[in-house]
């Protein structure tokens, strides 16, 4: 078997012990390995047994004919396994495919797409599905099947070609479609539809209807049809304005656009709800056929959309060279056009790093490069903030400014700093007019956001110039350091402070260091880098008089606090400005682990008060924290009772902020 003769022999023998089966038995499991074999996507086990129990020719689902799953497994003679963790059923083997795909007549039919569409018509006109309300949704815990069928019945009749039989089948759908409960499980699979209410459209009536769904699919057959029966309008608009054109223009169905453009009655530039037309969204698509047909009727080229974004930036941002280079050879399309954000055709070429778009842009005068939108972004910011190397480049060859700030003040170099990407850094900093040090409006430098986010290669490309000062503040007078400390940057903690000039202990505006942040969120790893340095004060106060085992307790950190409690001039119970100590912090939010680690201090005094009068328990019994007040009540030292400055005891804010259970415990003492 490690050859592929030998393998395709197993496979063969094996396909003559199921034809030698008996005859359901065999019907069975022919059936089963066309459709785990030519699904378009695997099949769940309950989905697989009821598309074996349809019944040609039947105008209802019996439900008695679906077979067992170990009666299927059976009959595919070892084939087939079950996938338990998944509940799917796949082949045993991907080789098996592509043996079935090699001899496609094994299985006894010819047509396996066609075979299945057949099927899931079937199923679909059957009397029990369309008994079944579109809204409110219907319970359809019986009908694993309804899904894959309303969603890829479509997809097989246009693979296989549509026999004389399948004909009418597709249209008794499509003729009674508005409404039908498939149309919700097609809909909720289109991409751009995912996240709209289906069901509010639903209620206020909206049209779906067979020729929609027909041109969605690019039957064409029944498309025709649907036609000559002129049984739906053929410019209605469905709940997002889409026509039947829009829907085969933005599938790329080029046979069905040629049909209903070929229908006098046509509008072939009727905006949906967002505005765009069916050639907007042939170009989105890159759908270049479609794009040439539809030009050659009378629409316009250049009509922008509720967005103000023309056909031309649609296959500008995907990328589609074809059809700009389509687009840019008529005189009514402007190459420089922007849209409600000010972003240009160049501008979104650039975005996403599509080369030959922004070539074939930049080939015309009438093209600024250097364009800002309404942000003051250029084309150049938002390619270096992507990581485009070679659009950087591109764009950097003609006469743009390479330190152009946004409005933010935030420059190209700053975006490829935040974004991590190291090539790009490298380019902008070859230029002698970019500023390496630059700071946003914020004060955030390149070296900052490079260090915060976490960007290793960046911060020494960064640090290994002269001009970049690793202590430059920004507004909040936080350093490099600091925004590195944040969010547990070990390895950039690291670099920074490898250099002299970085002072580790350094405060910002309101008194919080490196090490503060790094407790304060949990940062364990930075916490040990940093106190391993003499010059930090692991005792030193922030403005509110609070210390880093202050924040430690209140956010939970456990870890954090165990480190810093083995530091020998960390006193436990050090108040704030407002007379908490952390063990207040620790009981006020309910980290039972924090409370235990400072109830075992010798220095931690649990009737600590502050300003207010309040102590550790009442500031739990306050907020309901239930198994801090029991561990508070263990302990010798605690005066369940006493009140604070305005007199209120545990028992009593308890009461007043309603935690019953606290109340009970301290009513039970």
């Amino acid at each position: 078997m490690s050859k592929k003769l030998d393998l395709w022999n197993v496979y063969g023998s094996t396909i003559k012990r199921i034809r030698a089966q008996e005859r359901d038995t065999n019907r069975l499991g022919k059936a089963a390995l066309m459709w785990i074999t030519h699904a378009e996507r695997p099949l769940r086990v309950d989905e697989l047994c009821h598309a074996l129990a349809v019944e040609l020719g039947c105008a209802d689902f019996d439900a008695d004919n679906v077979p067992s799953i170990s009666t299927v497994v059976g009959s595919c003679q070892g084939l087939i396994s079950v996938d338990e963790e998944e509940s799917t059923v796949r082949l045993i083997h991907f080789s098996l495919q592509e043996y079935f795909f090699s001899h496609p007549g094994i299985l006894g039919v010819n047509e396996h797409h066609t075979e299945m569409a057949k099927i899931g018509l079937t199923y679909l006109n059957s009397h029990r599905v369309k008994a079944l309300a579109v809204t409110p949704s219907p319970d359809l815990g019986g009908m694993p099947f309804l899904e894959y069928c309303s969603v890829y019945w479509g997809v097989h009749a246009k693979i296989g070609p549509l026999a004389h039989t399948t004909t009418p089948l597709a249209l008794d759908l499509l003729q009674e479609y508005n409404g039908h409960i498939s149309t919700k499980f097609l809909l909720k699979q289109v991409e751009h539809l995912d996240d709209l209410d289906l069901d509010a459209h639903f209620r206020a009536g909206f049209q779906f209807t067979g020729l929609h769904c027909a041109s969605l699919f690019g039957i064409g057959e029944a498309v025709a049809a649907l036609l000559e029966m002129k049984h739906d309008d053929i410019n209605a608009r469905d709940f997002e304005g889409y026509t039947p054109l829009a829907w085969a223009a933005l599938n790329g169905h080029v046979k069905v656009v040629e049909m209903l453009l070929g229908q006098r009655e046509v509008t072939p530039y009727t905006p949906d709800n967002h505005g765009r037309t069916p050639l907007s969204h042939a170009t989105w698509n890159g759908h270049i056929a479609v794009v040439r047909i539809l030009l050659r009727r009378d629409v316009t080229p250049d009509s922008p959309d509720n967005g103000g974004r023309t056909p031309l930036s649609l296959a500008a941002e995907g990328g589609h060279d074809e059809v700009v280079k389509l687009l840019l050879g008529l005189q009514a399309v402007s190459p420089d056009k922007p849209d409600n954000h000010g972003y240009t055709p160049l501008s979104y070429a650039a975005w996403d790093g599509n080369e030959g778009v922004v070539k074939m842009l930049l080939s015309r005068e009438e093209v600024d490069p250097d364009r800002p939108d309404n942000t003051g972004r250029t084309p150049l910011s938002h390619a270096a903030e992507d990581g485009h190397e070679g659009m950087v480049q591109i764009l950097l060859g003609r006469e743009v400014t390479p330190d152009e700030p946004a409005n933010d003040g935030r420059t190209p170099l700053w975006f490829a700093a935040d974004g991590g990407h190291d090539g790009v850094v490298k380019i902008l900093l070859a230029r002698e007019e970019v500023t390496p040090d630059k700071p946003d409006d914020h004060g955030t430098t390149p070296l900052s956001t490079a260090a915060q986010n976490g960007h290793e290669h960046v911060v020494k490309i960064l640090l290994a110039r002269e001009e970049v000062n690793p202590e430059n503040l920004d507004n909040d007078g936080d350093t490099p350091l600091a925004c590195a400390a944040i969010d547990g940057r070990e390895e950039v903690v690291k670099i920074l402070l490898g250099r002299e000039d970085v002072n580790p202990n350094k405060p910002n505006n309101d008194g919080q260091r490196p090490l503060t942040y790094a407790a304060k969120n949990g940062h364990e790893g930075v916490v040990k880098i940093l106190l391993g340095r003499k010059e930090v004060n692991p005792e030193s106060l922030d403005n509110e008089g609070r210390t880093s085992l202050s924040y430690a307790a209140g956010e939970g950190h456990e870890g954090v606090v165990g480190i810093l409690l083995e530091r020998a001039e960390v006193y436990s119970d050090m108040p704030d400005n407002d007379g908490r100590a952390p063990l207040s912090y620790a009981a006020g939010e309910g980290h039972q682990g924090v409370v235990r680690i400072l109830l075992g201090r010798p220095d931690a005094n649990p009737e600590s008060i502050d300003n207010t009068g309040k102590t550790s328990l009442s500031h739990a019994a306050k907020n309901g924290h239930e198994g801090v007040v029991k561990m508070l009540l263990d302990q010798e030292k605690v005066t369940p009772n006493r009140p604070d400055h305005s007199g209120r005891t545990p028992l009593m804010l308890a009461e007043m902020y309603g935690h019953k259970a606290v109340v009970e415990l301290l009513k039970s003492l």
